[in-house]
């Protein structure tokens, strides 16, 4: 069984989809859970779900991108709770464009958020975990990131880079008792997935062997068992939750 009471996690981009599902599953383990996320809106609303449910968990609006709002957030969250034991770097954008249709603008957004951000957000609260000597650090990548796919190079490239960043960081904190690791989720059925054309979601079904879209919930029961104690010799993965998409 997992158990996180205790714990207190850090979820970007958790407002919506596989964030704010996140942030639902760590709070039924016990977790208190800091929503940040540019979405203000979004974000009060699932802090006030929580809190209603009987939950601790506080919604900060945060530009991940933006170092000064990431130490201010967490700042904010350990005065709050009094240590940051969880990080989940699960923000991300795109910004999708064939190589000679994409626009610098487009190449740098993608990478501020998906590359800038889990840096700024990793190296604030590491700092904290070290002080406690422990840790869980979980980064969002894709099986975009280990397969490329088309219209998606800066997209792609991020997630390639936040595998090699959790495997350098798996290497450097492993001696403060802080595990690093990464989920590579495949084809998920958020919201983004209404605005696609029921032709295009049956083609992709059909390439996973399990014949169905994985759900934010099994991307978030991965996060959950990671930052358990019952993944605690588990460090510098990549795991991917895909339905057997990339055999």
């Amino acid at each position: 069984m997992i158990d996180l009471k205790g714990k207190v996690a850090v979820v970007t981009g958790g407002a919506a989809g596989i964030g704010a599902e996140t942030c639902k599953v760590f709070a039924r383990h016990g977790a208190a859970v800091a929503i940040w996320d540019v979405n203000e809106v979004q974000g009060k609303a699932l802090e006030l779900i929580l809190l209603q449910e009987g939950f601790s968990a506080h919604f900060s609006k945060v530009n991940t991108a933006k170092l000064e709002e990431v130490e201010a957030a967490a700042q904010q969250v350990i005065a709050q709770f009094g240590k940051i034991d969880i990080l989940i770097n699960n923000a991300g954008i795109t910004r999708d464009a064939s190589l000679m249709k994409m626009t610098a603008e487009q190449w740098q957004q993608v990478m501020d958020v998906n590359l800038t951000g889990v840096f700024n957000c990793t190296k604030v609260i590491a700092a904290d975990m070290i002080k406690h000597n422990w840790g869980r650090i979980i980064n969002t990548s894709s099986v975009v990131g280990l397969y490329g796919n088309y219209g998606q190079t800066n997209y792609a490239a991020t997630k390639a880079g936040v595998i090699a960043m959790t495997k350098t960081w798996a290497r450097e904190l492993g001696k403060h008792n802080i595990t690093v690791n990464a989920v590579a989720p495949g084809f998920i059925a958020t919201d983004m997935i209404k605005t696609i054309p029921e032709p295009v979601i049956k083609m992709m079904t059909e390439k996973v062997p399990l014949r169905k879209l994985g759900t934010p919930e099994d991307v978030a029961n991965t996060y959950a068992f990671l930052a358990s104690d019952a993944a605690q010799f588990i460090s510098a993965a990549v795991i991917s939750v895909d339905g057997g998409l990339t055999i």
